[in-house]
This record gives C-alpha cells, sequence and structure tokens, in this order.
C-alpha cells in the first residue's frame, strides 16, 4: 500500500508495506510463540518428574478431576520438547519476517538521475530492479475481474508504468484495497511529475 509518499521538486519516494504487516503474521507469530513455550514448559516439567498441573483441595470432591497430571518424559515429554523447539525457531523466523518487513520496500521516480528505482525487502537479499527514465512509455490503468471463494465477482484497478524493455511493472496491487479515485490520484501525481500521458489498458 502507499502508506506514506516523500515529495520533493525532481524526486518521488512511495513507501511499500509489505504482506508481513498483514494481522496474520502478528497472530501466527504470538501463537508459535506462546505454543511453543508451553510445549517447553510441559517437557521441563516431565523431565524433573513434577506434576505440571496441580489442582486445588476443594476440586478433590469431583470424581472426574484428578489430584494432580503426570505426563512421563518419554516418549511424551520428548516428543513435546521437540515441538517446543521447532515452534521457537519458525516463531523467530516469523518475527524476523515481520521486523525486516519482508516484501515491503518503495517506489523511487528520480528525475535528477533519470532513474526508476524499485526496492523490495527480502530475506536474506534485497531485490532491486532499476529503470532509465528514458524507456518511459506510459502510465496505464487497468481494470481486471476477479471471483471471489462465494463464485462473486468484482472488479479492481490496477495502475502499471509501461516501459521499452521491461513491459508493464505494476506500481498498486489488489491487497493495497485503493479505490477508483486513489488509483486516479496516483496515476495523476506520477504522469504530471514523469510527463507521461495515462492511457486505459484492456486485457
Amino acid at each position: 500500500m502507499k502508506d506514506s509518499v516523500l515529495r520533493f521538486k525532481e524526486l518521488r519516494v512511495f513507501y511499500i508495506a509489505g504482506p508481513s504487516r498483514n494481522l496474520s503474521y502478528y497472530f501466527w507469530a504470538f501463537f508459535g510463540l506462546f505454543g511453543s513455550l508451553g510445549c517447553l514448559s510441559l517437557s521441563f516439567f516431565s523431565y524433573v518428574d513434577k506434576d505440571f498441573i496441580v489442582f486445588s483441595e476443594e476440586l478433590y470432591d469431583f470424581p472426574f478431576i484428578p489430584e494432580s497430571l503426570y505426563l512421563p518424559f518419554f516418549p511424551q515429554g520428548l516428543v513435546l520438547g521437540f515441538y517446543g523447539i521447532a515452534g521457537v525457531f519458525l516463531s523467530l523466523y516469523l518475527w524476523c519476517i515481520i521486523f525486516w518487513d519482508v516484501g515491503g520496500g518503495y517506489d523511487m521516480f528520480d528525475k535528477k538521475e533519470k532513474k526508476i528505482e524499485f526496492v523490495r525487502w527480502g530475506f536474506p537479499n534485497d531485490i532491486t530492479l532499476e529503470i532509465p527514465m528514458e524507456e518511459i512509455l506510459y502510465l496505464r490503468i487497468a481494470t481486471h475481474t476477479k471471483t471471489d471463494f462465494f463464485n462473486r465477482t468484482f472488479k479492481y484497478e490496477i495502475l502499471y508504468l509501461e516501459t521499452e524493455n521491461n513491459g508493464l511493472i505494476p506500481l498498486t496491487r489488489l491487497e493495497d484495497d485503493l479505490l477508483p479515485i486513489d488509483i486516479a490520484f496516483i496515476a495523476y501525481e506520477l504522469s504530471w511529475f514523469l510527463r507521461v500521458p495515462v492511457l486505459s489498458l484492456y486485457l
């Protein structure tokens, strides 16, 4: 998403938020961390031969509640320990992706250097594409059609930069959730800045 834009006389920089900043990534990172710590705790209690759940004496009168729960270390505790270690590494991996904003980056239009630079942060290496401004042909707005899970059809627009050697380069994404007026505003700003026309694209 075009969350923020730096505007200077001869420079435009559009920040692109990566998919790793989605709430689902935070959910699975927290879920994996606390779940793996729980597995490691159970494995530790079973290793030291301790009960990991002890109920209060008032609940002992209920026949279906035991006085304590015991988990043998082999094989249950050992397996839980392996699950816990794997979960910790998976959670750390997700947190690294979130911290480095993998998939995010920026689009830089530099009239002084006469180049366009597309940068996407990756793991472990970033992805960079540089295009000379003289290769720019048009800005194009394309209307796409998509069918969702319930077989409902909806339309959305994507703004493209058409170049001589690299073809069509998308400047917006479906997940940006931009309204048509937002697409038009970005297209107008870039058209004015780059001095190129905006055309429709029929797919």
